[in-house]
Protein backbone atom coordinates (compact mmCIF):
# COMPACT_ATOMS: atom_id res chain seq x y z
CA UNK A 1 0.00 0.00 0.00
CA UNK A 2 1.47 3.34 -1.04
CA UNK A 3 1.31 6.44 1.13
CA UNK A 4 1.02 10.18 0.57
CA UNK A 5 2.82 12.65 2.81
CA UNK A 6 0.41 15.08 4.45
CA UNK A 7 2.92 17.02 6.56
CA UNK A 8 6.66 16.86 7.17
CA UNK A 9 9.51 18.68 8.89
CA UNK A 10 8.47 17.87 12.47
CA UNK A 11 10.13 16.03 15.37
CA UNK A 12 8.91 13.02 17.36
CA UNK A 13 5.29 12.95 16.18
CA UNK A 14 2.71 10.88 18.08
CA UNK A 15 -0.88 10.54 19.27
CA UNK A 16 -2.87 11.17 16.04
CA UNK A 17 -6.60 11.74 16.60
CA UNK A 18 -9.21 12.54 13.93
CA UNK A 19 -11.73 15.13 15.10
CA UNK A 20 -14.15 17.49 13.38
CA UNK A 21 -12.56 17.31 9.93
CA UNK A 22 -8.91 17.58 10.96
CA UNK A 23 -6.13 15.35 12.27
CA UNK A 24 -4.72 16.33 15.65
CA UNK A 25 -1.32 15.05 16.73
CA UNK A 26 1.54 15.84 19.11
CA UNK A 27 5.11 16.85 18.37
CA UNK A 28 6.94 15.68 21.48
CA UNK A 29 10.17 17.36 20.41
CA UNK A 30 8.51 20.78 20.20
CA UNK A 31 6.05 20.30 23.08
CA UNK A 32 3.13 21.12 20.79
CA UNK A 33 -0.29 19.72 19.97
CA UNK A 34 -1.21 20.53 16.37
CA UNK A 35 -4.10 20.20 13.97
CA UNK A 36 -3.69 19.60 10.23
CA UNK A 37 -6.33 19.57 7.52
CA UNK A 38 -6.41 17.35 4.49
CA UNK A 39 -5.01 20.31 2.56
CA UNK A 40 -1.81 20.09 4.63
CA UNK A 41 -2.35 23.38 6.46
CA UNK A 42 -1.53 23.09 10.15
CA UNK A 43 -1.72 25.14 13.32
CA UNK A 44 -0.53 24.77 16.92
CA UNK A 45 -3.48 24.53 19.31
CA UNK A 46 -1.64 23.93 22.61
CA UNK A 47 1.87 23.98 24.03
CA UNK A 48 2.80 21.60 26.84
CA UNK A 49 6.40 20.82 27.70
CA UNK A 50 6.08 17.12 28.38
CA UNK A 51 7.69 13.92 27.16
CA UNK A 52 5.55 11.92 26.38
CA UNK A 53 2.75 14.21 25.20
CA UNK A 54 -0.50 12.45 24.27
CA UNK A 55 -4.07 13.72 23.89
CA UNK A 56 -7.63 12.54 23.22
CA UNK A 57 -11.09 14.04 22.69
CA UNK A 58 -13.96 13.73 25.17
CA UNK A 59 -17.51 13.11 23.86
CA UNK A 60 -18.36 16.72 24.79
CA UNK A 61 -15.69 18.02 22.39
CA UNK A 62 -13.05 18.98 24.96
CA UNK A 63 -9.45 17.89 24.40
CA UNK A 64 -7.59 16.26 27.29
CA UNK A 65 -3.78 16.30 27.30
CA UNK A 66 -1.50 14.10 29.41
CA UNK A 67 1.25 16.20 30.97
CA UNK A 68 3.66 13.51 32.09
CA UNK A 69 6.13 16.09 33.36
CA UNK A 70 3.89 17.22 36.24
CA UNK A 71 1.61 14.18 36.54
CA UNK A 72 -1.58 15.94 35.45
CA UNK A 73 -4.37 15.43 32.97
CA UNK A 74 -5.08 18.83 31.41
CA UNK A 75 -8.22 20.10 29.68
CA UNK A 76 -8.06 22.59 26.81
CA UNK A 77 -10.64 25.34 27.31
CA UNK A 78 -12.37 27.26 24.48
CA UNK A 79 -10.20 30.31 25.21
CA UNK A 80 -7.04 28.23 24.68
CA UNK A 81 -6.12 27.98 28.35
CA UNK A 82 -5.23 24.69 30.02
CA UNK A 83 -6.79 23.66 33.33
CA UNK A 84 -6.30 20.54 35.45
CA UNK A 85 -8.88 17.84 34.81
CA UNK A 86 -7.24 15.33 37.18
CA UNK A 87 -4.10 14.88 39.24
CA UNK A 88 -2.48 11.65 38.08
CA UNK A 89 0.35 11.66 40.61
CA UNK A 90 4.01 10.80 40.19
CA UNK A 91 5.32 7.56 38.69
CA UNK A 92 7.83 6.52 36.03
CA UNK A 93 6.32 8.05 32.90
CA UNK A 94 2.72 8.79 31.94
CA UNK A 95 2.09 7.90 28.31
CA UNK A 96 -1.00 7.29 26.17
CA UNK A 97 -4.67 8.17 26.67
CA UNK A 98 -7.91 6.92 25.13
CA UNK A 99 -11.41 8.14 26.01
CA UNK A 100 -14.40 5.85 25.48
CA UNK A 101 -17.95 6.75 24.49
CA UNK A 102 -18.98 7.18 28.15
CA UNK A 103 -16.36 9.83 28.76
CA UNK A 104 -14.08 7.60 30.80
CA UNK A 105 -10.39 8.25 30.19
CA UNK A 106 -7.78 5.49 30.31
CA UNK A 107 -4.24 6.72 30.87
CA UNK A 108 -1.27 4.37 30.97
CA UNK A 109 2.30 4.71 32.04
CA UNK A 110 5.54 2.80 32.35
CA UNK A 111 6.79 2.02 35.83
CA UNK A 112 10.13 3.61 35.04
CA UNK A 113 11.64 6.46 33.04
CA UNK A 114 13.44 4.97 30.02
CA UNK A 115 14.88 8.34 29.00
CA UNK A 116 16.70 8.52 32.35
CA UNK A 117 18.25 5.08 31.94
CA UNK A 118 16.17 3.49 34.72
CA UNK A 119 15.80 -0.30 34.84
CA UNK A 120 12.56 -1.58 33.26
CA UNK A 121 9.61 -2.01 35.61
CA UNK A 122 6.07 -3.04 34.56
CA UNK A 123 3.53 -0.30 34.04
CA UNK A 124 -0.20 0.15 34.57
CA UNK A 125 -3.45 1.50 33.19
CA UNK A 126 -5.44 4.04 35.21
CA UNK A 127 -9.07 5.05 34.87
CA UNK A 128 -9.97 8.74 35.13
CA UNK A 129 -13.74 9.18 35.45
CA UNK A 130 -15.47 12.28 34.04
CA UNK A 131 -15.53 13.84 37.53
CA UNK A 132 -11.74 13.52 37.84
CA UNK A 133 -11.47 10.47 40.10
CA UNK A 134 -8.35 8.34 39.40
CA UNK A 135 -7.77 4.67 40.12
CA UNK A 136 -5.53 1.89 38.80
CA UNK A 137 -7.46 -0.70 36.79
CA UNK A 138 -4.71 -2.89 35.29
CA UNK A 139 -1.06 -3.65 36.00
CA UNK A 140 1.86 -5.83 34.91
CA UNK A 141 2.14 -4.42 31.40
CA UNK A 142 5.83 -4.47 30.54
CA UNK A 143 5.71 -1.24 28.51
CA UNK A 144 2.18 0.09 27.92
CA UNK A 145 1.84 2.09 24.73
CA UNK A 146 -1.09 2.76 22.39
CA UNK A 147 -4.68 1.99 23.44
CA UNK A 148 -8.04 1.67 21.71
CA UNK A 149 -11.64 0.96 22.73
CA UNK A 150 -14.01 -1.03 20.52
CA UNK A 151 -17.14 0.67 19.15
CA UNK A 152 -19.49 -1.06 21.62
CA UNK A 153 -17.46 0.22 24.61
CA UNK A 154 -16.91 -3.38 25.73
CA UNK A 155 -13.17 -3.89 25.19
CA UNK A 156 -9.98 -1.96 25.87
CA UNK A 157 -6.94 -3.04 23.84
CA UNK A 158 -3.45 -2.07 25.03
CA UNK A 159 -0.19 -2.35 23.12
CA UNK A 160 2.57 -3.93 25.24
CA UNK A 161 5.67 -2.99 23.27
CA UNK A 162 8.20 -4.96 25.31
CA UNK A 163 6.17 -8.20 25.23
CA UNK A 164 5.35 -7.77 21.50
CA UNK A 165 1.63 -8.25 21.94
CA UNK A 166 -1.76 -6.61 22.22
CA UNK A 167 -3.56 -7.18 25.52
CA UNK A 168 -7.35 -6.93 25.87
CA UNK A 169 -9.64 -6.27 28.84
CA UNK A 170 -13.40 -6.34 29.30
CA UNK A 171 -14.77 -2.96 30.36
CA UNK A 172 -17.32 -2.98 33.19
CA UNK A 173 -20.19 -0.50 33.57
CA UNK A 174 -18.16 1.49 36.11
CA UNK A 175 -15.12 1.60 33.80
CA UNK A 176 -13.21 -1.14 35.62
CA UNK A 177 -11.26 -3.77 33.70
CA UNK A 178 -11.34 -7.57 33.92
CA UNK A 179 -10.90 -10.65 31.73
CA UNK A 180 -7.29 -9.89 30.84
CA UNK A 181 -6.06 -11.85 27.82
CA UNK A 182 -3.50 -11.69 25.01
CA UNK A 183 -5.54 -10.37 22.11
CA UNK A 184 -2.75 -10.88 19.58
CA UNK A 185 0.78 -12.25 19.77
CA UNK A 186 2.72 -10.16 17.25
CA UNK A 187 5.92 -12.20 17.09
CA UNK A 188 8.65 -9.69 16.24
CA UNK A 189 6.12 -6.88 15.93
CA UNK A 190 6.65 -4.01 18.37
CA UNK A 191 3.34 -2.16 18.75
CA UNK A 192 3.22 1.54 19.54
CA UNK A 193 0.09 3.59 18.76
CA UNK A 194 -2.98 1.61 17.63
CA UNK A 195 -6.41 2.06 16.02
CA UNK A 196 -9.38 -0.30 15.72
CA UNK A 197 -11.66 -0.70 12.68
CA UNK A 198 -15.22 -1.80 11.93
CA UNK A 199 -14.19 -5.48 11.70
CA UNK A 200 -12.51 -5.22 15.15
CA UNK A 201 -9.11 -5.61 13.54
CA UNK A 202 -6.30 -3.44 14.90
CA UNK A 203 -3.78 -1.32 13.05
CA UNK A 204 -0.53 -0.91 14.99
CA UNK A 205 2.42 1.34 14.22
CA UNK A 206 5.87 -0.22 14.61
CA UNK A 207 9.05 1.81 15.09
CA UNK A 208 11.85 -0.78 14.68
CA UNK A 209 10.13 -2.62 11.82
CA UNK A 210 9.24 0.63 10.00
CA UNK A 211 5.67 -0.25 9.20
CA UNK A 212 2.02 -0.11 10.19
CA UNK A 213 0.27 -3.49 10.23
CA UNK A 214 -3.37 -4.58 10.48
CA UNK A 215 -3.98 -7.70 12.55
CA UNK A 216 -7.01 -9.74 13.50
CA UNK A 217 -7.63 -11.11 16.99
CA UNK A 218 -5.14 -13.94 17.43
CA UNK A 219 -2.41 -12.16 15.47
CA UNK A 220 -3.12 -12.93 11.81
CA UNK A 221 -1.62 -10.14 9.70
CA UNK A 222 -4.19 -8.82 7.23
CA UNK A 223 -2.38 -5.83 5.69
CA UNK A 224 0.93 -4.01 5.97
CA UNK A 225 1.92 -0.45 5.10
CA UNK A 226 5.69 -0.24 4.68
CA UNK A 227 7.39 2.97 5.82
CA UNK A 228 10.83 4.46 5.21
CA UNK A 229 11.16 5.40 8.91
CA UNK A 230 9.76 4.30 12.25
CA UNK A 231 5.98 4.24 12.65
CA UNK A 232 4.98 5.71 16.01
CA UNK A 233 1.19 5.82 15.94
CA UNK A 234 -1.82 5.61 13.64
CA UNK A 235 -5.43 6.74 13.39
CA UNK A 236 -8.39 6.09 11.11
CA UNK A 237 -10.15 9.24 9.96
CA UNK A 238 -11.01 11.36 6.98
CA UNK A 239 -14.39 11.14 5.19
CA UNK A 240 -16.03 7.88 6.25
CA UNK A 241 -12.98 7.13 8.43
CA UNK A 242 -11.38 5.29 5.49
CA UNK A 243 -8.02 7.05 5.64
CA UNK A 244 -5.18 5.60 7.69
CA UNK A 245 -2.93 8.31 9.10
CA UNK A 246 0.51 7.32 10.42
CA UNK A 247 2.95 9.50 12.36
CA UNK A 248 6.54 8.50 11.53
CA UNK A 249 10.10 9.69 12.13
CA UNK A 250 13.71 8.48 11.90
CA UNK A 251 14.37 6.78 15.24
CA UNK A 252 17.77 7.27 16.86
CA UNK A 253 17.25 5.61 20.24
CA UNK A 254 15.86 6.18 23.72
CA UNK A 255 19.18 7.24 25.21
CA UNK A 256 19.95 9.86 22.58
CA UNK A 257 19.68 13.59 23.29
CA UNK A 258 17.34 13.78 20.32
CA UNK A 259 15.48 10.49 19.98
CA UNK A 260 14.54 11.15 16.35
CA UNK A 261 16.44 12.92 13.60
CA UNK A 262 15.41 16.61 13.64
CA UNK A 263 12.90 17.44 10.92
CA UNK A 264 12.27 13.77 10.09
CA UNK A 265 8.83 13.65 11.69
CA UNK A 266 5.95 13.44 9.25
CA UNK A 267 2.33 12.42 8.85
CA UNK A 268 1.58 10.06 5.98
CA UNK A 269 -1.76 8.69 4.85
CA UNK A 270 -3.28 5.95 2.73
CA UNK A 271 -6.79 4.78 1.86
CA UNK A 272 -8.21 1.63 3.49
CA UNK A 273 -11.27 -0.48 2.71
CA UNK A 274 -12.50 -1.10 6.27
CA UNK A 275 -13.41 2.14 8.08
CA UNK A 276 -12.39 3.03 11.59
CA UNK A 277 -14.68 2.40 14.57
CA UNK A 278 -14.53 3.01 18.28
CA UNK A 279 -11.90 5.17 19.92
CA UNK A 280 -9.54 6.91 19.24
Amino acid sequence: MSTTTLLTGRGLVESPRWHDGRLYFSDWSAGEVLAVGLDGRSEVIARVRSLPLCAAWRPDGRLLIVSSADGKLLRLEPDGSLVTQADLGSRGTWNDIVIDGRGNSYVNGAGFDPTAGEAPKPGSVFLVTPDGQVREVAGDIAFPNGMAVTADNSTLIVADSYRHCLVAFDIAADGGLSGRRVWADLGVGTPDGIAVDLENAVWYADVPNKRCARVAEGGEVRQVVELDRGGFACALGGPGRTTLFVTAAEWRGMGQAEMVAPGSGQVVMTSVEVPGAGWP
